[in-house]
């Protein structure tokens, strides 16, 4: 038979998990009183509760600001977040925001696409993958303009504000990542209607969605802090010079 430790060598109110059914519980010691079982309920409620906010904070920025292709606004200019290469082309999501942007520019609902991505280093250029992506797709290389260094979200709108000077703009991502990307490009100061990317519900799906729950805190600390993008550089006329020759095409 199985022995424990005497009652007097064991913290009052509670029990070893091996008293309790196996699957049930962690290992370890878990409270055994009302009172303690209640505290770490309202401990859970409170990790919970801070936790959700963020993410609360960006649907309530985003929701009134999202729609579809059809319905966005003529804002000049679509910005386009990286999400990823393979084997030097765009993964299949990123060529799913490409698809939405040429769609943008074809409506003529934009004039100009800002590809933001990662080129942090010479084997992995993001920008340079998506502008190919959309030459292909019929958008003209000269109106497309690449940001290097959209390392991140925050980044990205960072930049696109005070690098190439965006004030208003289509964004676009997949709909688990828009309302984020829309509260982020508000508070850096540029007025944002997001087009959310559709996808089928796959395990990437899933991570992701599940990942921005945690992405949503960094965001509120982004915004709180607002730190310096991890390289800012110069300003860059790219984004006016394109649409100004988009304005004197006839």
């Amino acid at each position: 038979m199985r022995k424990f430790p005497p009652r007097a060598f064991r913290p009052r109110g509670l029990v070893p998990s091996g008293l309790l059914p196996h699957g049930l519980v962690p290992r370890g010691l878990v409270p055994r009183t009302r009172r303690g079982q209640r505290r770490t309920v309202q401990a859970v409620m409170l990790a919970s509760v801070f936790a959700l906010t963020p993410a609360t904070w960006t649907h309530a920025v985003a929701d009134s600001r999202t729609g579809t292709v059809a319905g966005a606004p003529e804002r000049g200019v679509a910005v386009v977040f990286g999400a990823g290469l393979w084997k030097g082309r765009p993964t299949p999501y990123l060529a799913h925001r490409l698809d939405t942007a040429a769609e943008l520019y074809r409506t003529g609902k934009v004039k100009v696409v800002l590809v933001s991505g990662d080129n942090s280093r010479a084997e992995y250029d993001e920008p340079d993958a998506m502008r190919a992506y959309l030459v292909r797709h019929g958008v003209p290389d000269g109106r497309i303009v690449s940001d290097y260094a959209g390392f991140d979200t925050w980044d990205s709108c960072v930049r696109a504000k005070k690098i190439f000077g965006v004030d208003r703009a289509v964004l676009v991502t997949q709909g688990f990542h828009i309302k984020r990307a829309i509260a982020l490009c508000e508070a850096a100061g540029i007025e944002s209607y997001g087009v959310g990317v559709a996808e089928p519900h796959d395990s990437v799906w899933y991570y992701g969605g599940a990942r921005e729950l945690f992405a949503a805190g960094k965001a509120a600390l982004d915004v709180a802090l607002r730190p310096e993008p991890h390289f800012l550089g110069p300003e860059e006329t790219g984004v006016t010079e394109a649409l100004a020759a988009a304005d004197t095409v006839p």
